[in-house]
């Protein structure tokens, strides 16, 4: 048992088996969640309850939250009953969420007038990386801040690096967006294709995965492509709030992206089906869709050009 306190907010898909892992370690967690039901499984294993952010933050030595997007981030920290109502000087927080940039900022300028030291350090891996303790962390802040947070992230991750300032760990976790959305495309395409040939795309993804084109998406969202499991690892929602981010942020630079923003079209029509809450993986039904290759049962129907 460390002497460490940590006051948690936020245990969906990602933040539940992390606080867990936490809690495995030894270490002292108060967990706060909006919906108070999904922190049941903590609070079995030895989480303290907390009734609000405030709460989780009064007694901590460092306060970790991930939740969905930045209004989230920005009512957990500024709103009331938020961190900055309970935390103490001389406390770190950690936010893990991705979120804009400037969102990290605005917290980390606020929490600096109350005596606290921030840090923005989104994660990549997913619900298995999240469940293994093997995600990559990117952390913007200072260099010392880092350090005493590295036993913490050494608990949840397996590759943390230090990526510059605040709102860089932000910016990082953008490019890994946009590198995984078009990994994403590139499977998807490649499983349509070789089952529209007649390959075995199971044999196609297993020839390929050592080579050139072997990827994570490869390992991990091909085989649930072709199994047809789109149960999420990571919700298509999601993504596409990360893309909205990444695509905003381009916007600012007058940058264009067009794949990213190719990827972000694709997955509104999955949105567009009720796919939402699906995992990324539910891409390939829109190629399907597109290609006119999806199981008969699986089609939806229009009505002809000019019918009522």
């Amino acid at each position: 048992m460390t002497d460490l306190r940590i006051g948690w907010i936020g245990a969906g898909i990602m933040g539940l088996p992390m606080a867990s892992n936490l809690l495995m370690a030894g270490y002292r967690v108060a967990v706060y969640n909006r919906t108070r039901a999904r922190i049941g499984p903590l609070v079995e294993i030895g989480a303290a309850a907390a009734e609000s952010p405030a709460e989780a933050a009064r007694q901590a030595d460092v306060v970790i939250s991930i939740v969905s997007d930045s209004p989230d981030v920005e009512q957990v920290y500024l709103g009331e009953g938020g961190v900055c109502d309970g935390v103490r000087p001389g406390t770190l927080c950690i936010d893990m969420s991705t979120v804009s940039p400037q969102t990290a900022r605005d917290v980390d300028e606020r929490l600096r007038h109350l005596g606290v030291a921030f840090l923005d350090a989104p994660v990549s891996g997913g619900k298995t990386g999240a469940e293994r303790g093997t995600l990559a962390i990117m952390v913007g802040g200072a260099a010392a801040d880092l350090e005493r947070a590295r036993p913490v992230f050494e608990v949840l991750g397996k590759r943390i690096v230090h990526c510059g300032p605040v709102g860089f760990g932000q910016l990082t976790k953008l490019c890994n967006q946009i590198i995984c959305g078009l990994n994403l495309l590139a499977v998807g395409e490649a499983v349509t294709f070789a089952r529209a040939n007649g390959l075995d795309p199971k044999v196609m993804l297993e020839a390929v995965s050592a080579g050139a084109a072997g990827s994570w998406a490869v390992d991990n969202l091909g085989p649930r492509m072709v199994s047809r499991d789109f149960a999420p690892m990571f919700m298509i929602d999601l993504q596409q709030k990360d893309l909205r981010l990444t695509l905003a942020a381009a916007g600012q630079r007058q940058l264009p992206l067009p794949g990213t923003a190719l990827v972000q079209q694709l997955l509104a029509a999955n949105q567009a089906h009720g796919e939402g809450r699906e995992g990324t993986q539910a891409l390939v039904k829109t190629l399907e869709r597109l290609a006119a290759t999806l199981p008969c049962e699986s089609r939806v129907s229009f009505p002809p050009s000019g019918s009522d």
